[in-house]
């Protein structure tokens, strides 16, 4: 059987009229004609919607065309009461954090310190450093005082001045040439 005679036949389930069917899974009517002609097929969207609108089919029959069309047409197993003693010690829930703890009696004692392990020979030890702040005993000083500046350049008369040139804050600069 093809999916899309499989939702001609929910919708004889659901006795409504294809219109009726599209309003009710919130779908275009057009779409019903369409998917139930073999047009087109239907989306994955369009078959959450029908699953989610009528949950007691099957997700096999309605996808796959496999097994019943509906939750109830399937036959009841019976479960003995040994399976459900098997079934109980299978799920036993673990203990949380509060029930371990008032079961361990050595909860709140001091912890013993572990050696720390020393390296192996494969592995080479790098010793830390200790980062002591450094002093700087052969620095100059960033900033030169303008004294300073002319007493350094007038004092070596090895090379001689060719130009000074003057930049004021407003843009305007003045050159001397000797």
């Amino acid at each position: 059987m093809s999916l899309n005679e499989r939702i001609s036949k929910i919708i004889e389930y659901s006795n409504l009229t294809p219109s009726e069917f599209a309003d009710e899974i919130d779908v275009q009517r057009s779409s019903i004609s369409h998917i139930t002609s073999g047009r087109n097929k239907p989306s994955l969207e369009f078959i959450i919607k029908i699953k989610s609108r009528f949950p007691e089919l099957l997700w096999d029959w309605l996808v796959t065309g496999e097994g019943e069309m509906l939750k109830s047409q399937l036959p009841e197993i019976e479960i003995s009461e040994d399976q459900i003693e098997e079934e109980k010690i299978k799920t036993t829930p673990l203990p949380d954090l509060f029930t371990m703890m008032n079961d361990d009696d050595e909860f709140g004692s001091d912890e013993t310190e572990m050696e720390t392990p020393k390296p192996s020979p494969g592995e080479s030890f790098i010793p830390t450093q200790d980062k002591a702040p450094e002093k700087i005993s052969d620095s100059q000083r960033l900033e030169n005082t303008s004294e300073q500046l002319l007493g350094q350049l007038f004092g070596n008369q090895q090379s001689k001045i060719k130009r000074i040139v003057l930049f004021y804050e407003n843009g305007k600069f003045e050159s001397f040439e000797p």
